[in-house]
Parts: structure tokens; C-alpha cells; sequence
């Protein structure tokens, strides 16, 4: 199994680009595969065509998502990594909701929406996400969005109106200093994800944080032709770093695939269920590099590939494995072009009737499980966002208190209340 807290851990290429799970269905729950053995009917095209706005958000969200994955990699070169351009953009594109001013163009040029505008994008996300919800019925997916914010303050009525509408949000004030305000939203996010994603705010929540916006995402589904596990036998893999080590290693030699080659590397789409849904997978040529690859390997270029697949037979080699990833998105992300947005005098006055947030930090924690069946994959992105809360001072616990004359400093009275006071007589 592959574990990688933060952006450290298990070294090796990159085997998932097609984590690059853009733009999918934003419905609570779809049932998953049957017990049916048979491959599920095969789908072959979308029930409508796509508008010139739709088509041009998922070359942004592409691009985005290949950009994040690089800025990733550049940080931590030895390391794997499995994220959700998809979960960071939606998280992200609640967030630019709340956004005016310099730090709104900020925002919309690092999510790569550029030239779009609020309304193009919102109707974009949703009606995608309306277009694919119902697309194959034997794949189980769960997209899920909420808002989560201090009580004491109030979100912009039209800032709320607008995520409801548009991300089909849950909005709910909490009482963040009480005990379990943490466990309540965490409680969401492990039911969002089937329990693969535990929890993603600290408990106990920090007094300067006043939201968390959070997209969560899972996905399960079985291969249109699944691995024979009996062939699945103990190969070695050559990771970027270290020692060769043994894997499970998952074999096929007897199927037709898509598969393109290209000067550098190779590429072999797996589909899933009805064939809606795939997984890309993207291997260098041994001189050629992961790195190189991630490069090189844009929304064009992507693109360009995805274009060349063809049907032919190939004998693919592929490890069952696991992965647990989790990382602060803060550092790639200013790095795409958001800076301000990070920092005290970012304008997200269109989110608080009385606050002036920036955001404290984007967090993703990701899950995949790849076997002979299919692959099981969760994320869930949060932004939150903080200000300078004036202190809280709640004596809801044993305190001590002293009546004094101010301009001399003399103590008249001083106590120290350990039991529960009785209420005043009158």
C-alpha cells in the first residue's frame, strides 16, 4: 500500500492521470454495480451536445488539473501523488462565489476560467454536473458540497443564494467554539466519501477560522472486463527513488484496448461499466521520465492523445494498489496565479455581511483502491477561511475575578468561582 501524508511518502511514477476526474455528475447517490455478470450496455455517446461554455469549462478544468498536478510534483519530486483537480476546482469555485475585485480575477485565472464570466461558470458546473449525474447507472458516484460557518456570522443572502442554486449546497451555521462543532462537519465528509475520508477539520477548530467550504467526491465502479485474479502474480516495481520492490501485479493479454503511443511514452484506457467512465493510464519510456511527462503533458496535449486511442490488442501490466494522499494546496495554488487570495486584504466581501475573510488554507485528502474488480476512489477539498476574530473569553468553566480601582490598581475584592453560581435572588 502506498501512504502519503502531506506531500511526503512511498516514491514512484505517477499512475493515475486519469484522476483527473473532471466535471462528474453532482448527484447524491447513484446505485452502483449489479450482480449481473455480464459487461453492462455499452455506452457510446452523450444525450445532448454540449454548449460552446461546457465545452470550454472542461478545457479549463483540464488545464487547471494538469497544472496542479505539476505544481505538486515540482514540490515534492520523489513523491506519488493522487488528487482531485475536479473536488479542488469545485471547493474553488464555491469560494470565487465570494469573491470581488482583484482577488475574483485572481481566482478565475488560476482555475483557468478566463474570459468567462460568474454566470458562465456557475451555469457551467451545473449543468455538466446535471448532463452526467444519470450517464451510467452502474457506476456509484456521490458528489457532495457545504458550507459550514461561525453562527455569530452571516453569510451574504446572495452569496448563499448562489451556492444553493448552482453547487446544490448544504449551508449550516455552527457554534465552532462548543465541543463536536469539528465532529459534525467531519461526520459529513465520512458520510459523503463511504467512510474512505475520516475527517478534514482539526478539532479543536481554531478561533480565527469562520468557514470551511468543502466538495467531496466518491466514486466506485467495476472494470467492463475485469482482471482474472488468478493470473495476478508478484512482479517487481522500479520506483523514481530507492530499492526495486515486489508488487501484486494485475495481467491481461488476451482483450482488446485503446492504446496510443506517442514519442515518449504510452497510454491504455480501461473503461468502466458501461464505458462512460475511464481510467488513463499514462506510462514513460524509461528515459523519458515521469517528470518530463508531467511537463509536457497538458490540457492539449492531453487531449491530443485522448484523440489517438485506438482499438488494438495489448498486454497490460498493472499493480493492485492503494493509495491514501493528503496535502496543502496553498503554496501551488498562489503559484498558478491566486496569491492574494492567501492573505489579510484579499476581497471576499461578497461571502460575510460583516467580516473581511481571506483564505487560511485549501486542503485535499484523496483515497484510491485499484484491484482485478474496479477501483474505489474518494477526495474531499476544504477551503477555509479565517479573520481577526476578536478574542473569545467564555467563563463557562472554574474563573477568578477581582473588583479593583482602576487609576491606583487596588484590589477591593478578589474570588474564584470552582462550583456552578447560583443566579442572582432578584
Amino acid at each position: 500500500m502506498f501512504r502519503t501524508p502531506g506531500f511526503m511518502g512511498r516514491t514512484g511514477p505517477i499512475l493515475l492521470v486519469a484522476a483527473l476526474l473532471a466535471f462528474l455528475p453532482a448527484c447524491e447517490h447513484i446505485t452502483g454495480p449489479g450482480d449481473d455478470p455480464s459487461p453492462p450496455q455499452q455506452i457510446t455517446e452523450l444525450p445532448r451536445d454540449l454548449t460552446a461554455a461546457e465545452v470550454e469549462a472542461i478545457q479549463a478544468s483540464n488545464a487547471f488539473g494538469f497544472e496542479l498536478l505539476g505544481q505538486i510534483l515540482d514540490q515534492e519530486p520523489g513523491s506519488t501523488v493522487f488528487l482531485s483537480p475536479f473536488s479542488a476546482s469545485m471547493a474553488l469555485g464555491m469560494t470565487l462565489n465570494g469573491a470581488d475585485g482583484h482577488t475574483f480575477d485572481e481566482m478565475r485565472s488560476a482555475l483557468r476560467f478566463d474570459g468567462m464570466s460568474e454566470e458562465e461558470i456557475n451555469a457551467s458546473y451545473r449543468d455538466l454536473l446535471e448532463l452526467l449525474g444519470g450517464l451510467d447507472p452502474d457506476v456509484e458516484l456521490a458528489v457532495g458540497n457545504s458550507i459550514w460557518h461561525r453562527q455569530e456570522l452571516a453569510l451574504r443572502s446572495s452569496f448563499q443564494e448562489r451556492v444553493e442554486s448552482y453547487f446544490d449546497a448544504r449551508v449550516q451555521g455552527l457554534d465552532f467554539s462548543a465541543p463536536g462543532a469539528a465532529g459534525t462537519i467531519n461526520d459529513w465528509v465520512r458520510d459523503a466519501t463511504r467512510s474512505r475520508i475520516e475527517e478534514i477539520v482539526d478539532d479543536p477548530i481554531d478561533p480565527n477560522i469562520i468557514a470551511y467550504l468543502i466538495n467531496a467526491v466518491y466514486f466506485n465502479a467495476g472494470w467492463r472486463e475485469p482482471f482474472d485474479p488468478e493470473l495476478t502474480r508478484s512482479e517487481t516495481f522500479h520506483p523514481l527513488e530507492g530499492n526495486p520492490e515486489p508488487v501484486q501485479m494485475m495481467i491481461r493479454d488476451d482483450t482488446l484496448r485503446y492504446y496510443a503511443q506517442v514519442d515518449g511514452y504510452q497510454a491504455v484506457d480501461l473503461p468502466y461499466a458501461g464505458g462512460a467512465f475511464s481510467m488513463t493510464v499514462v506510462v514513460p519510456d524509461e528515459n523519458y521520465g515521469i517528470h518530463r511527462l508531467s511537463d509536457e503533458l497538458d490540457a492539449n496535449a492531453w487531449g491530443d492523445l485522448t484523440d489517438n486511442l485506438t482499438t488494438t490488442r495489448v498486454q497490460l501490466w498493472l499493480p493492485r494498489f492503494e493509495i491514501e494522499w493528503d496535502g496543502v494546496l496553498n503554496d501551488p495554488l498562489a503559484a498558478m496565479g491566486m496569491p492574494g487570495a492567501f492573505q489579510p486584504g484579499a476581497d471576499f466581501s461578497r461571502m460575510f455581511e460583516a467580516a473581511d475573510p481571506w483564505i487560511d488554507e485549501v486542503k485535499q485528502k484523496s483515497f484510491v483502491q485499484v484491484d482485478e474488480e474496479g477501483t474505489e476512489a474518494a477526495a474531499v477539498t476544504s477551503v477555509s477561511m479565517a479573520t481577526s476574530m476578536p478574542p473569545l473569553v467564555r467563563a463557562d468553566r472554574p474563573f477568578l475575578f477581582a473588583i479593583r480601582e482602576r487609576l491606583s490598581g487596588a484590589i477591593l475584592f478578589v474570588g474564584a468561582v470552582l462550583e456552578t453560581p447560583p443566579a442572582p435572588s432578584s
